[in-house]
């Protein structure tokens, strides 16, 4: 029993020496995790040299752009053909797709040898081939008769500009076909399927084998959004976001980047790294100084590289006792396959005694766990530097999404992969290492390439599909510049009718007189109370306004609630808490004794008589108070100050918000002659010229009219530009058929107009998986403040897919690009409406004036016009492209509605004092 344990004993430490020897010949090859970060740095430094439009073209990681948006949603279906060339080998497959959730892939494949005189030869000869048995393919599997969509795999660098198309940049893995580097294979693919008879073939995808991968694995699991090969070579592609790839067009979702990470290291990020072996390997290839990180990672050279480390150990006398075969002094005698038999956990030292005599060696058993332990050095460093690589992608996709952790799939293939005994688990061992922030999944491709291609094809002909139903839908809202003109004509003519006394009635444009005849002249002042109610909140205000050169307006106020149960009430109920909320001010400031003037902002159209009458027409902004319309508001509220008892206001002036907007800005720029306000409601007022306003007495001077278009396509003016989506916004609102233009146009509604939308393109499966959500269905969920945050430049993607996680939407990045498209289409038709109403007022203006050209300011106000990144340069360029001959400036508001009351009032009192 002693002489067996001092057996083993002797065995353990001679196993120990030997790998003591090893490790100090190979020290170079021993990477430490800090060097491996270090890698992972240099890595992502030369990712962003490929992105950039800059350096692009002298970066070693060429990070070509593939064309492929999108990984599969399960939806797929339809049947395929793919081609799979990048081997010595190449396969013909039928792919046929199951969708409807089933996901269900059926595949016949066939693989055809490509000889080494095809694979040197010409390029017209290899196309030929491919041709060729692509046409033996289909006549034995009976698609010959039909017309058959084609993906291309073609696992070579090449550069696309599209998805069917793609210059060969450089041939690598053996492959030397003259004529094609530099020209689009896949039109030498068609050339080559022309001259064949009897098929019929639509060539619709090139992808690249890392990108199949990719595919194939994301058919199964959407989280896959990275593809590795390691294999006969090494390769990596991931979904990389459209705004940092400035070789390609367009800043909206992502876009699949095949890195050709094997030529990393060209240009000698990699020399601290690359050892005499590597060099060694490097210069007995077909492409001396090129492909460096393949040659020390890929199937293809790690064979050789443990041959050249066997044979230089054996010339030192550290192996086989200083003797060399011929065997081992021939390049190819030891290959990949022979690695991973060495390093099997039983059998290994067994095969690796095998293996060494067949190369007329003659091994002690130290020389066998030597050799075994070379095999672990060289397969754990192309492990490490794979890893390396890998998690500088993990590192940038987290960053990118601005995420503390990312969880995500890679899809993996290749035969070092798949055949090595150890490799994948030491790949993920360190990447979860290297990357501990990144929850990462690594999924084994099933035929990847051959069904990836066709995958890419599936997706792209669904995209295809998809773009094309939602073109169709949003085509509806997209206006031409001959129907703006038409809405500009048409607003025009019910401008006119409003002021008419006799088509004023019937107008849907109500150009209600206001009394307001005068802008303010700089020396107005005084102390004022202002109210300003218009939604679902309701302002009191002190405004002390100062003349002289030291001019200015201080304001002091309190917001209150309106509570919806009062808002929709009885008009006592509401015009009673108006009050309590005055008094409470009063109360607040100290000033329950003291008479002030009061302007009285109230954003609801009223049919004035004088400047402080006002008989409500309708509500509108989700106000439903009884016994309101068809009454005077400010006899409504002198009656509750009365109820309440406790103070006395002189109430001089009922004002419009946007008759408000327009006095604030005119105190500050005398040329303000119009208000607008787009924000919860839409409006537009202006200075009319008394003689053409019929429904008030005089014609001297002009008075503000305040427009009410909100009510404009009441009288069907609109129907032609009205969509689907707005009758159903109609038909669920208060006031069904009322504020047509309005409905269009302002930030209460946008958002439903879009949910509504949302909801049919899920219908049709073309969102969200076809998945229409509880909350979806919530009339007014998606509100119109959503529009302006889904539209900002600055928002990413994934910040828009939070969005909508809020509201319940689980969506891909696909859909945040549809819902972020839809709500810029309805978004911007609003902006052109509201500019052809603009374009109609101040061509009247002029007009009216005899101008040839008019200079005019409006003064604007509205949380859609102020925070949606683009409604007001869309408001602009509409307004210019429909009124050539005025020259229209813009000017924000600030506190409009309240300032805009005092100044009324004090622009009043000063007549009155005048009089």
């Amino acid at each position: 029993m002693f002489a067996v344990h001092l057996i083993s004993f002797f065995f353990s430490k001679l196993k120990e020496d030997q790998i003591k020897k090893v490790e100090q010949f190979l020290y170079a090859m021993r990477l430490s995790d800090d060097q491996l970060l270090d890698i992972s740095a240099r890595f992502r430094a030369e990712m962003e040299k490929g992105l950039s439009a800059e350096s692009n073209a002298t970066a070693t990681v060429r990070m070509l752009p593939t064309h492929v948006r999108s990984i599969p949603d399960g939806s797929e279906r339809g049947e395929f053909l793919a081609l799979d060339l990048g081997g010595s080998k190449f396969k013909v497959l039928r792919v046929k797709v199951s969708g409807n959730g089933t996901r269900k892939v059926e595949m016949e494949s066939q693989t055809y040898p490509i000889p080494e005189e095809i694979a040197h030869g010409r390029g017209v000869e290899l196309f030929n081939h491919v041709a060729e048995s692509l046409r033996d393919f289909m006549q034995k599997t009976g698609v010959n008769q039909k017309k058959m969509p084609l993906g291309f795999t073609f696992s070579f660098p090449c550069r696309q500009s599209r998805l069917d198309e793609g210059v060969l940049l450089s041939w690598s893995k053996n492959f030397k076909a003259r004529g094609v580097q530099g020209t689009d294979v896949v039109e030498s693919l068609r050339k080559a399927i022309d001259t064949v008879e009897d098929i019929d073939v639509n060539v619709l995808a090139l992808v690249n084998d890392t990108v199949g991968t990719m595919m194939t694995c994301g058919f199964d699991d959407q989280r896959c959004e990275v593809g590795l090969i390691v294999g006969t070579g090494t390769n990596a592609c991931y979904m990389e976001e459209m705004r940092h790839i400035d070789l390609v067009e367009g800043d909206e979702g992502r876009m699949c980047i095949n890195t050709e990470w094997g030529a990393f290291g060209d240009d000698g990020a990699l020399d601290d790294f690359i050892t005499s072996f590597d060099q060694d390997i490097d210069t007995a290839s077909i492409n001396p100084g090129k492909q460096l990180f393949e040659k020390m990672i890929s199937g293809m050279y790690l064979g050789e590289l443990v041959r050249i480390i066997l044979l230089k150990m054996a010339r030192s006398g550290i192996l086989f006792g200083g003797q060399v075969s011929d065997a081992l002094c021939t390049k190819g005698k030891l290959e990949t396959r022979h690695i991973a038999l060495m390093e099997k956990y039983k059998e290994g030292l067994q095969n690796t005694k095998e293996i060494l005599t067949d190369l007329d060696l003659t091994p002690s058993d130290d020389d066998c766990v030597a050799a075994q332990h070379v095999c672990t050095i060289v397969s754990f460093r192309s492990a490490n530097l794979c890893a390396a690589a890998l998690a500088a992608i993990l590192t940038r996709m987290r960053q990118n999404r601005k995420l503390k952790t990312l969880r995500t799939t890679v899809g993996v293939d290749g035969t070092v992969y798949r055949t090595h005994p150890q490799y994948a688990k030491r790949l993920h061992k360190v990447v979860r290492r290297l990357v501990p922030e990144c929850h990462v999944r690594f999924v084994l491709s099933e035929s990847g390439s051959g069904k990836g291609a066709a995958m890419v094809t599936a997706v792209a002909r669904r995209l295809k599909a998809q773009r094309w139903e939602v073109d169709q839908t949003l085509a509806s809202f997209v206006l031409t510049t001959e129907q703006l003109y038409q809405v500009r004509d048409r607003m025009r003519r019910e401008l006119e009718n409003g002021l008419r006394l006799e088509t004023h009635t019937t107008a849907s444009v109500k150009m209600l007189p206001t009394y307001v005849y005068n802008t303010p002249s700089g020396r107005e002042h005084g102390n004022y109370l202002a109210l300003d109610l218009g939604g679902t909140n309701f302002r009191v205000l002190v405004v002390k306004i100062r003349s002289g050169r030291r001019r200015s307006v201080r304001m002091y106020n309190k917001i209150y609630a309106i509570p919806l149960e009062i808002m929709q009430g009885t008009g006592e109920e509401l015009f009673d808490h108006i009050v309590q909320c005055i008094s409470d001010f009063l109360d607040y400031m100290g000033m329950k004794n003291t008479r002030l003037p009061l302007g009285f902002t109230f954003s609801f159209p009223c049919r004035q008589t004088g400047i402080d009458k006002g008989i409500l027409v309708c509500w509108t902004k989700g106000f439903k108070a009884t016994d309101c319309e068809g009454n005077n508001v400010v006899e409504m509220l002198r009656d509750a100050i009365k109820r309440k008892n406790e103070f006395d206001l002189d109430i001089v002036a009922l004002v419009n918000d946007t008759v408000g907007t327009m006095m604030t800005c005119a105190y500050e720029d005398p040329r303000c002659e119009i208000g607008l306000i787009v924000g919860t409601g839409s409006n537009m007022c202006y200075m009319e010229e008394m003689r053409n306003i019929e429904t008030a007495e005089g014609d001297e001077g002009r008075m503000c009219i305040n427009t009410e278009w909100g009510g404009f396509g009441e009288n069907r003016e609109l129907d032609d530009v009205r969509t689907q989506f707005d009758r159903e916004v109609d038909q669920g609102s208060l006031n069904v058929g009322k504020q047509i233009f309005e409905k269009m146009t302002s930030g209460m509604y946008l958002g439903e107009i879009v949910r509504q939308i949302l909801i049919d393109l899920t219908r049709r499966g073309l969102l969200f998986r076809g998945h229409i959500t509880e909350r979806l269905k919530t009339p007014g969920i998606f509100e119109t403040k959503f529009l302006s945050q889904i539209e900002s430049d600055r928002l990413a993607l994934l910040q828009v897919r939070s969005i909508l996680q809020h509201l319940g939407l689980d969506s891909t990045c696909d859909d945040s690009i549809i819902v972020k498209e839809v709500c810029g289409t309805v978004s911007r038709r609003a902006a052109q409406l509201c500019g052809s109403g603009m374009a109609a007022i101040v061509e009247k203006i002029r007009e009216n004036r005899g101008l040839d050209r008019l200079e005019i300011t409006v003064g604007v106000d509205g949380t859609l016009y102020k925070l949606h990144p683009h409604f007001s340069s869309i408001l602009k360029e509409t307004v210019r492209q429909l009124a050539p001959k005025c020259d229209v400036s813009f000017i924000l508001s600030e506190d409009g509605s309240g300032k805009g009351a005092a100044l009324i009032t004090a622009v009043a009192r000063s007549i009155c004092d005048r009089a």
